[in-house]
């Protein structure tokens, strides 16, 4: 009877890590933080990754008008990005690459609204499983120095080894600077390194 008492007790204890550490990842972005610059764009990039696979703008895809002409961005407006190194649907994008550039993934089949091309939208398997959105065989991505809708800080960035766009409507890359309004022009966070 003790053993069946202590296996029950450890299954309780590893059910409550997991409900607690499920709990503590939040979908709630709008959530006080202690700390600013770093953190804060980490704070977006699980947001980000997180609205793409649940919610009522998960897998839309419309448009946007900003200093980079018209652009795609998702239901909410966060701006979506190619990557220069994916030549295929198959995205070249994982690991720390993808904590910084988190991938646009969905549970359902993506939709088109606000100027996007339904005929250009797609899926591709990443390499865990999930169905990432592909744009005119583009997969997407965001980028997780982008704080609020429209900004588009990621554009121009080379980090991890290729270039980064922004996508127009007609699913090709819109090669102009970043926009202004204290926007790094180079496409890279203010807060440094890659």
């Amino acid at each position: 009877m003790k053993r069946m008492t202590g296996k029950a007790a450890s299954v309780a204890v590893v059910a409550f890590f997991a409900t607690a550490a499920t709990g503590c990842g939040g979908g709630d972005s709008g959530g006080s933080s202690a700390s600013a610059s770093p953190s804060a764009s980490l704070s977006f990039s699980a947001s980000a990754s997180a609205s793409a696979s649940a919610g009522p703008a998960a897998g839309t895809v419309a448009t946007a008008t900003g200093a980079l002409g018209t652009f795609l961005v998702d239901g909410d407006g966060r701006t979506l990005y190619l990557f220069g190194a994916d030549t295929s649907a198959e995205s070249t994008c994982t690991g720390t690459c993808a904590a910084a550039w988190p991938p646009v993934t969905v549970t359902a089949e993506p939709v088109a609204d606000k100027g996007a091309k339904a005929d250009l939208l797609g899926t591709t398997t990443r390499g865990d499983g999930k169905k990432q959105v592909t744009y005119n065989g583009h997969p997407l991505y965001y980028f997780g120095g982008d704080t609020k809708a429209g900004d588009t800080k990621g554009q121009g960035s080379t980090a991890f080894g290729a270039t980064w766009y922004v996508i127009d409507p007609a699913g090709k890359k819109v090669t102009g600077p970043a926009s202004p309004s204290g926007q790094p022009t180079s496409g890279r966070p203010t807060g440094g390194g890659y």
